[in-house]
């Protein structure tokens, strides 16, 4: 089947070869696409199509449009939220860490618990005692949509020592939904580091170690608020820009398979770059343990206990060329 799809895609691009440029481009003003072999492959899953170099260029660039549409607002609380700030936000997402760690969910689900949280309060007034009910509602949500076996509404009533009834979460669920337009998809960090770290991992002596603190600071990042002005992808290109450079801080943490692969170029990251260096040195407040304490264990390399040097050389954000 894959071999079939490949001669259909070379003979469409013969096709489009043939016709105006300005017609080949499939949206307006869209990137070019990325060539797929011109830096190194490291899109050659067969078994997942997001990573199969026929659709992978593709899949990124559609996934770069959406990211841009299902954001945040990044002002909802000083516009929208009169009885919320950004520090009951982050004890929420903390608290959400702990219930995902407790049932064993899914990365994708937590990230996309947040985005949920965080477009529901874009465009609706919430009350603090709600605040709780609004983060289970849509957990649930994102359990139903990313897990094998999520959990029932009634553990989501537990653990919340039952502050809220099952008819109370469920009516939230529908107010989350019609606030999404049932829009559930949606990507997020989570998303666009596993790309990444395919990039990262081609050409690092410890891949295993940049994937695992790569996932820590960019798990830190949905804790803070100030950090909504930055898209998950850049988000998550940061994220690598910063493992490697706590791990290798005499090394170069920018190549150009990771400037090709992100499409970012290090004049773009500069300034999320230095904002999760500042959130990774500071690390959170005592209050909210819960993501440092998750990666302080074993499996997560103890990578949380890592520390950073205080300053990032200002020659390592100097453009690099493909």
């Amino acid at each position: 089947m894959l071999t079939s799809l490949e001669g259909r895609e070379n003979l469409h691009l013969r096709i489009l070869k043939d016709r105006d440029g300005s017609e080949a481009k499939w949206k307006k003003n869209a990137p070019d696409p990325m060539e797929i072999d011109c830096v190194c492959a490291v899109e050659d899953n067969k078994d997942d199509s997001q990573f199969y170099p026929t659709f992978a260029s593709d899949i990124y660039m559609l996934l770069r449009e959406s990211e841009s549409k299902k954001r945040p607002s990044t002002d909802f609380m000083e516009t929208i939220q009169k009885d919320l700030s950004p520090s009951m936000r982050a004890i929420l997402i903390d608290w959400l860490v702990e219930v995902a760690e407790e049932y064993r969910l899914v990365p994708d689900t937590l990230y996309l618990t947040v985005n949920y949280i965080d477009r529901y309060l874009s465009g609706n007034k919430t009350s603090r005692q709600r605040l709780q009910l609004l983060g289970v509602a849509c957990m649930l949500i994102a359990a139903k949509r990313e897990e094998i076996c999520a959990p029932q509404v009634e553990e989501f009533c537990y653990i919340t020592d039952n502050t809220y009834f099952r008819d109370e979460v469920l009516q939230m669920e529908a107010s989350v939904l019609n606030c999404l337009k049932f829009e559930t998809s949606a990507p997020t960090a989570k998303c666009f580091l596993r790309r990444f770290i395919c990039a990262a991992k081609s050409c690092d002596e410890d891949p295993a170690y940049i994937e695992v603190l790569a996932n820590y600071i960019t798990e830190l990042s949905l804790l803070e608020y100030s950090l909504l002005c930055y898209p998950p992808s850049q988000i998550a290109a940061s994220a690598i820009f910063l493992a490697k450079y706590i791990l290798y801080p005499t090394k170069r943490p920018w190549n150009p398979a990771l400037a090709h692969y992100t499409r970012y170029k290090l004049s773009e990251l500069c300034k999320c770059v230095k904002a999760l260096h500042r959130l990774f040195d500071t690390g959170p407040p005592n209050n909210l343990p819960a993501v440092r304490e998750k990666f302080s264990q074993h499996k997560y390399k103890f990578v949380a206990k890592l520390r950073c040097p205080a300053l990032i050389p200002t020659e390592f954000f100097e453009d690099v060329t493909c």
